[in-house]
């Protein structure tokens, strides 16, 4: 079979499409066969190398995470899906999976569930690491209610956009940052406040605020501090906390780690089916051109999620 494969760390460039065996499963895992993958900012950093420290791979390995396609093998052990059903969800070797980028992937069977209804293999390929990653933050580590206020900071990006559809879904006033056609989008999308990020600071905009949501990092998030209130909760999916000043202000921060399971994409797959967050894909790419998609993707090419048409 064909799949994307890094033989060493780097650039765009490492990726190359080879033929390698097709991946035998576990009792606890089955073998999707890939229609189509998305890519993440999650797949840029693998590829880079910013994993190897903490999480050792051997190379070569197929890269990428977020699938779209058929069950075509399960294990003995698996009663979730059968062979046939039509499933997304994640395929990452770092979770301990075969990697996504390919023409089957084995995966565990507690990271897939059954397709949204009416949705391609493209728009699903697109929703589970993003959709899971908004869904986490905002009911769990948030809990978000409505008549609260969230500022969700990167508002045009992939989490960022489903994020305020789902804290709008949840009766919440929305404020983010976005620029250029970013700004239509986010309105687009509901949110009641927008700070051009270029020329305009949240800090001096935005206060009295009762969860943060940060898609970007860098010192921002610390400086997103200064706009919640005493109680309010802080979270990052790039950047660590600093403990000191977020117990100096009252408030908790922490950075996330999302967890792509079934139960999740189950909810996930609710909230599509009902309208509440829909898919954004901005540009497909057939799999033996990953190379530009990830380029595409890092050089912010299109609106929406680069998709890899595997299948």
């Amino acid at each position: 079979m064909k799949a994307a494969q890094v033989s060493h760390y780097g650039h765009a460039d490492v990726v190359s499409v080879a033929e390698v065996e097709k991946p035998i499963i576990t009792a606890d895992q089955v073998l999707v066969e890939v229609h189509s993958a998305s890519l993440n900012p999650f797949d840029t950093a693998v590829r880079e190398g910013y994993m190897k420290e903490m999480i050792p791979l051997e190379l070569p390995f197929t890269i990428g995470g977020d699938i779209a396609g058929i069950v075509s093998e399960i294990g003995e052990n698996v009663s979730t899906v059968a062979i046939g059903d039509k499933v997304y969800g994640q395929a990452n070797v770092v979770g301990g999976n075969s990697g996504a980028f390919a023409e089957f992937a084995a995966t565990s069977a507690k990271q897939v569930a059954i397709l949204p209804t009416d949705l391609d293999f493209d728009q699903a390929a697109s929703f589970p690491l993003v959709g899971v990653s908004a869904l986490q933050a905002l009911t769990q580590h948030i809990q978000l209610a409505a008549g609260q206020k969230i500022f969700i900071h990167g508002g045009a990006g992939g989490i960022g956009s489903i994020a305020i559809q789902l804290a709008k879904h949840l009766g919440a006033y929305v404020a983010t940052t976005a620029n250029g056609e970013g700004i239509d989008l986010v309105k687009a999308l509901g949110v009641d406040e927008v700070i051009d990020y270029k020329t305009q600071s949240f800090t001096d905009i935005l206060k009295d605020y009762d969860a943060v949501f940060d898609t970007v990092g860098g010192d921002d998030f610390t400086a997103s501090y200064k706009i919640l209130k005493e109680g309010g909760v802080a979270v990052s999916m790039i950047a660590q906390p600093d403990e000191a000043v977020a117990k100096e202000r009252g408030i908790t921060a922490l950075m996330q780690s999302t967890h792509v399971t079934t139960e999740a994409l189950d909810q996930l797959r609710e909230l599509v089916e009902s309208g509440v967050v829909t898919a954004r894909v901005g540009k497909v790419f057939p799999l033996a051109e990953v190379q530009d998609a990830f380029t595409a993707r890092e050089t912010a090419q299109a609106q929406g999620k680069i998709v890899l048409k595997v299948k």
